[in-house]
């Protein structure tokens, strides 16, 4: 067995990845996360403790306590390098990254795994990350994967830094792709060294596939009832919004349809925005991947996150599918601090893969 400590947990995707989804080759010993709701979540679906708090604190006065542990994994807060904050150059949440690594040092691991947004990679952090890594004897590995190439049904990017003291990580990484994109033919998709597929790799998962089975929303509250449909409740839209999802009734549909199709409906500021993101009040397709699942995935105008067919926007519950959530995963909180630990959350089934490819460094 594995042991593991999770770090910046959050609500544990990571953790369902590597505990749950594999059969028993890790197990979480110790997790920590700032927010009190996901730390109750992570506790509530894994017998391991979790602390709640910040992290810098924990260790000013109670770095004894970390746990040896064989591997440490986890995301330092990405908002110092994500693109929506570029001009926040002294972000101090930037530097998280190095309580992740004393925390690697405490617990004796022989192995990390750091994930984060793909402009980490670009940053200067990320070199001084690589210094330290390299200066405690680990040898490592980078790369920006995508979701839905490990079976997730939506495209989500994501860098992943691993380290190893005892194996080079790059012999192993990273994972060999489960999947690949339908719109191009297979011998595209499966082209460019072959050896970068599963032999028997298939088309994407689609939102159909995670979602289709559903009936729709009932309520605008968590409901009472077994999951999957506890989380499977809508909102109390405007009679406006309710006009304005269907002035774009077809799949794909986005802003830039309902200004063509319905500019009476159109808000002025969307009328007069010359530049910006295409996919805000954006309709799912049913036969395709879902774009990124953020924390406010229940407000159309924040993303393409419109049901393929309904007039709403996505539940709980789908978001959670969408994330590749088990439905017998219990989140602890209200809408809003449940909707932002599924948001948050890195996707269980790509964790899972990433798993998968580390088991060798330990054998």
């Amino acid at each position: 067995m594995i042991e593991l400590i999770d770090l910046f947990a959050g609500a544990g995707g990571l953790s369902v990845g590597f505990e749950k989804l594999l059969s028993r080759k890790f197990r979480s010993v110790w997790a920590n996360d700032f927010n009190p709701s996901a730390c109750e979540t992570y506790r509530t679906n894994f017998p391991s403790p979790c602390v709640d708090g910040d992290i810098v604190g924990f260790l000013e006065g109670h770095a004894s306590e970390i746990p040896k542990a064989d591997l440490v994994i986890g995301g330092p807060p990405c908002q110092g390098f994500s693109l929506l904050n570029k001009n926040r150059e002294m972000d101090p949440r930037k530097s998280l990254w190095i309580p992740y690594m004393q925390i690697v040092e405490l617990s004796g691991a022989r192995v990390f795994m750091m994930e984060n947004v793909p402009q980490l990679l670009d940053s200067d952090e990320f070199g001084d990350i690589k210094d330290m890594a390299r200066s405690m004897g680990f040898k490592l590995w980078c790369g920006v994967l995508i979701s839905a190439d490990y079976g997730v049904p939506q495209v989500r990017k994501r860098a992943f830094i691993v380290g190893s003291k005892d194996k080079d990580p790059a012999l192993f990484l990273p994972p060999k792709k489960t999947h690949f994109d339908p719109r191009k033919r297979p011998q595209q998709g499966l082209s460019n060294e072959l050896d970068t597929h599963l032999g028997d790799a298939r088309p994407w998962a689609c939102v159909r596939d995670a979602i289709g089975d559903l009936p729709p929303p009932v309520g605008t509250e968590i409901r009472k009832e077994d999951p999957p449909l506890n989380l499977h409740f809508g909102r109390n839209p405007t009679a406006l919004s309710i006009e304005r999802y269907k002035a774009i009734p077809e799949e794909g549909m986005n802003r830039i349809d309902l200004q063509r199709r319905a500019p009476q409906l159109t808000p002025r500021c969307w009328i007069e925005k010359k530049s910006g993101g295409t996919d805000l009040f954006g309709r799912m397709w049913w036969d395709r991947p879902s774009f990124t699942i953020r924390t406010e995935f229940y407000k159309p105008e924040k993303g393409r996150y419109l049901h393929p067919s309904q007039h709403r926007p996505i539940t709980h519950r789908e978001a959670a599918r969408l994330q590749t959530f088990p439905d017998d995963f219990h989140f602890v909180g209200t809408k809003i601090e449940i909707a932002r630990q599924i948001g948050n959350a890195v996707p269980p089934r790509f964790a899972a893969a990433i798993a998968s490819a580390l088991i060798p460094l330990f054998e």
